[in-house]
């Protein structure tokens, strides 16, 4: 099973305090199984399998695994938003929705409430605006949660990038956001699950 690096200090760390218990004696038994539990946990909830990347440009995928919240338009515009939250016992590393120019890379603070609530909207967020050739832009926002609180995204405003190929990961319970031009229509509702990379979520209508 392919773990992703950033996994590898949460890891070590539970198989330190693990050692250390069992080198105590019995009384070092209790902190010994949960460094153990703590590190296979971890070891599980930052796998990062390989995927085939998708080959059809009518269609935009979805950057996360996990349970499709929502799909509406969120304000007075034509944009409709598809929200979708990631269980702790989903992958969480996050995928391209599709292939284009990254022309907007933004962080935003915010609050950290439940990563399936509403409220989630307005939470410690970035986001991700990706131009496809020809095409109006899409963007994408990878959300933290309530738990660890902590997001990293690894492209930058000029990379050219490819549907499916890895661009960032959330830790421990989050959600990500698709919000979809105009001429995107979305293909999922709401209690569907998808597959980063591999599930289309929306097709270009034109």
């Amino acid at each position: 099973m392919k773990i992703a690096k950033q996994g590898y200090r949460f890891i070590i760390g539970g198989l330190v305090v693990g050692v250390v218990g069992l080198i105590a004696g019995p009384y070092g038994w209790g902190p010994a199984a949960l460094g153990v539990l703590f590190a296979g946990f971890c070891a599980y909830f930052f796998r990062d399998p390989d995927r085939p990347t998708p080959t059809d440009a009518g269609k935009l995928y979805s950057p996360g695994d996990g349970r499709v919240l929502s799909v509406a338009r969120e304000g007075t515009d034509a944009i409709t938003t598809i929200r979708i939250f990631l269980s702790i016992f989903n992958v969480h590393v996050q995928r391209n929705t599709c292939s284009g120019t990254v022309d907007k890379v933004q962080y935003h603070e915010g609050r950290f409430a439940m990563a399936m609530e509403p409220e989630a909207a307005w939470n410690e967020r970035s986001l991700v605006r990706i131009a496809p050739e020809g095409r109006e832009p899409v963007v994408v926002e990878q959300i933290a949660g309530a738990i660890a609180r902590r997001i990293e995204t690894w492209c930058k405003e000029g990379d050219v990038v490819k549907a499916g190929e890895r661009y960032g990961i959330i830790y421990f319970g989050s959600q990500v956001a698709v919000h979809l031009p105009a001429k995107a229509a979305p293909v999922v509702r709401p209690g569907d699950r998808v597959v980063g990379g591999v599930t289309p979520i929306a097709q270009w209508t034109a």
